[in-house]
């Protein structure tokens, strides 16, 4: 099985590379600079832009799967979500759908369902994208709904909550920094529920999306299957690197008026929401079940 990923200089595309290559996959991925660790399966190109339906033709890509884009950022040009994970992302679609791609998976975000859940999120429920990143990302879905509808080729639209794991950045990233610190946290009264998915299972849930034949056409939501508050996944994580949690109770609305005063309302508002999906469609349809624990996945990727 020939397959194609983008974003293999990251952290989720680094780990899924080496996660598919160690389970039979031929993995070829295309990266812009010279610098970077390169191997016959490196494809050297100036921009993803470049990236042509002969150049999968030529390799025989089966599966393509991207990973590339731009995440949360709070600097970000007017119309740069637009243009990396909406524009690109379909236009790779269609050259993939010309090169006679069997599947084009693409990750996109939970937040394309919300920013907080009441009940968990089903991947048939309704959508409310809030922001730039996420009418991104959802405007990419759509595009590739109808790309598969013209051409026949399948996509699988996969969203995942916070994903963690080592070297992992953004929110979980913030989590271990704040772990670290010798000091104590007001968050004992976070009392929220969250689903993370870990980079083993959601680099294991791929891997079957690339072959099943139920997962065409589909959108799934991803998760460890485990929902914590925040205050015990931080907890989990000091354990882990052997650090005092050093949690005390503390009114969760003052620490959001206290935050609003410092202008990091909206940080404390993501740390202390609800934000839960649903797996159900997972175990059903593809028959798939969280293999690693968030213990576990926590010890591979800090220990």
């Amino acid at each position: 099985m020939n397959v194609m990923l983008t974003g293999s200089s990251g952290f989720l595309g680094a780990y899924l590379s080496e996660f598919l290559r160690n389970s039979g996959r031929v993995v070829y991925t295309p990266i812009r600079r010279v610098e970077e660790e390169r191997d016959r399966f490196s494809l050297l190109i100036e921009d993803l832009f470049e990236l042509t339906a002969n150049i999968m033709t030529d390799k025989r890509v089966e599966v393509f799967i991207h990973c590339a884009g731009i995440a949360h950022q709070e600097k970000v040009k007017p119309g740069r979500y637009s243009r990396i994970n909406t524009e690109l992302t379909l236009l790779l679609a269609e050259r993939a759908a010309i090169a006679g791609v069997k599947r084009f998976i693409f990750f996109s975000s939970i937040g394309v369902n919300g920013s907080s859940s009441d009940t968990p999120f089903r991947a048939f429920d309704g959508v409310a994208p809030y922001n730039a990143y996420t009418e991104s990302k959802y405007r990419a879905e759509q595009g590739l709904i109808a790309i598969s509808k013209k051409t026949g080729m399948e996509i699988v639209i996969i969203r995942p909550p916070l994903i963690y794991g080592a070297n992992a950045p953004g929110n979980f990233a913030k989590l271990l920094k704040l772990a670290r610190l010798p000091i104590p946290k007001p968050l004992g009264s976070i009392d929220n529920k969250r689903s993370f998915v870990s980079v083993d299972n959601l680099s294991d849930f791929t891997n079957l999306c690339i072959t099943h034949p139920s997962a065409a056409n589909e959108i799934f939501l991803v998760s460890d299957g485990e929902d914590l508050s925040v205050s015990q996944f931080l907890a989990k994580i000091s354990q882990t690197i052997g650090k005092r949690a050093w949690l005390f109770p503390f009114p969760v609305s003052i620490l959001r008026a206290l935050a609003s005063l410092l202008g990091k309302q909206s940080a404390v508002d993501k740390l202390s929401v609800d934000l839960q999906v649903d797996i159900k469609k997972n175990r059903k349809v593809l028959g798939w079940e969280p293999s690693v624990s968030v213990d576990e996945a926590l010890k591979r990727a800090l220990s």
